[in-house]
């Protein structure tokens, strides 16, 4: 799942990061990856902090635009651009708000079409919590309230 996300990224990472002159060419790849890396991190933390009840519904639900989850995914990934890449703050919002919420919206299509079994939401889940437990049972019961 973790290499489809990062392929996912790399994807949509033309206008925010490839032509981006705000990163430097040397950067381009590790950026990616801490595209990737944000997206984990604030859906493993959703998790973490018990709001897996939100996941589920916005993956179940969500028009990603103005959603709380992507501002705070957008908000992670400049801050990394910023503290690791040295790009300044509103060049690094600027890639992120172009590319965070175009990833989230193809992340959230694939999940509901199933054809990226990676990334249907009880895989997704499980592999975040480090296939800990099977989430399926419990994503699917909360999909049907």
């Amino acid at each position: 799942m973790f290499e489809k996300l990062f392929m996912l990224v790399k994807n949509n990472a033309g206008k925010a990061v490839i032509d981006n002159p705000a990163i430097p060419e040397k950067y381009h790849e590790a950026v990616i990856n801490e595209a990737s890396s944000a997206i984990i991190e604030v859906l493993k933390s959703q998790m973490e902090n018990g709001k897996i009840k939100d996941l589920v519904r916005f993956f179940q639900f969500s028009g990603t635009h103005n959603h709380s989850l992507v501002s705070s995914i957008v908000k992670k990934f400049a801050n990394k651009l910023n503290n690791f890449y040295d790009i300044d703050p509103k060049s690094a919002m600027v890639a992120a708000k172009s590319l965070i919420p175009a990833v989230m919206k193809q992340l959230l299509v694939q999940s509901k079409s199933g054809q990226e079994k990676e990334f249907v939401l009880a895989t997704m889940l499980s592999k975040l919590n480090g296939n800990r437990a099977d989430l399926s049972l419990l994503v699917n019961e909360m999909m049907l309230a």
